[in-house]
This record gives structure tokens, sequence and C-alpha cells, in this order.
């Protein structure tokens, strides 16, 4: 009778736990989507080494896409980057100088930070993937962005 009742409390305590274990998850991740895929959620075990950090992906095969062409996924796995708070920004990605606090933006749910109102101008008139490109393609972020070193 015992053992019933263990196993029952365990059951019980695991279902409750569950949930919160999933949500800490994509806490971690930001929400992060998966940069092959586009639209379905990255996660946690599912990555690739890029630029010294962690790029998230949904699923095994996605890593292995994303390894024969990189260059096609780069702007994505920027922005992931920065989503996940592996990478922090610097600069100003359209110009490369300093930033000024008061010209700050949203680029798909990320905080961005200009150096004056025509950078973030030109930013917040793009559609779509250009928002994206502007900001998180190669060299805008090797000019804006840097990767926190691994502890």
């Amino acid at each position: 009778m015992k053992t019933k009742a263990t196993f029952l409390v365990l059951a019980v305590t695991a279902a409750m736990l569950l949930p919160r274990l999933t949500a800490q998850e994509k806490d971690k991740l930001n929400g992060a989507k998966c940069p092959v895929a586009g639209t379905k959620a990255a996660k946690e075990d599912k990555t690739a080494d890029y630029r010294g950090a962690k790029v998230y992906f949904c699923c095994e095969n996605c890593p292995k896409a994303f390894a024969k062409d990189t260059a096609k996924y780069a702007t994505k796995a920027n922005h992931q980057l920065v989503q996940t708070g592996q990478a922090k920004q610097e600069k100003c990605p359209l110009s490369g100088k300093d930033l000024n606090k008061d010209e700050t933006t949203d680029v798909a749910g990320v905080k961005v930070t200009f150096c004056c109102g025509d950078c973030k101008g030109t930013v917040e008139k793009a559609e779509g993937d250009k928002k994206l490109e502007l900001v998180f393609a190669d060299k805008p972020f090797d000019k804006a962005f840097k990767v926190e070193k691994k502890k």
C-alpha cells in the first residue's frame, strides 16, 4: 500500500513540475525560433556551435542543414544569439558609431539601439526580413554586436 501511495505522490509531483520545466526552457531561449525552420520553437537540447556560442534548433535535422549552408541562415542565427543573451550590442549596426539610448526600437522581439534617428528610422521603415537583414546580417552584426565569452 505504501508503495502505491509513494508512486502516486511521485507521479503527481512530476506532473506539476513538467510544465514548469518547459516554461523555464522557453524563458532561457526567450521564445527563440529555429533559424532553419523559422516558425518552430528552438529547443535547448538541439544546438550547433556558432561564433563561439550556441544556436538552438527545433530538431536534429536542422543543425545539419545549418552546417551545410551557414551563410543562408546567418541573419536568423545572429538574431538568435542576441535574443538568447549570448551576444550584446556595443555599436550601431548601420553606422558602427556609439549608441544613443534614446534611439531604440524593437526588431523581431529584440531591443536594438542606434546612434541616431536616421539609422533607427531606416530600420523602422523596412519590412519583414529586410529589417532583420539591416541589423543582424553578418556585416551589421560584426559592426555592432559582440558574442559573450562562455564561462
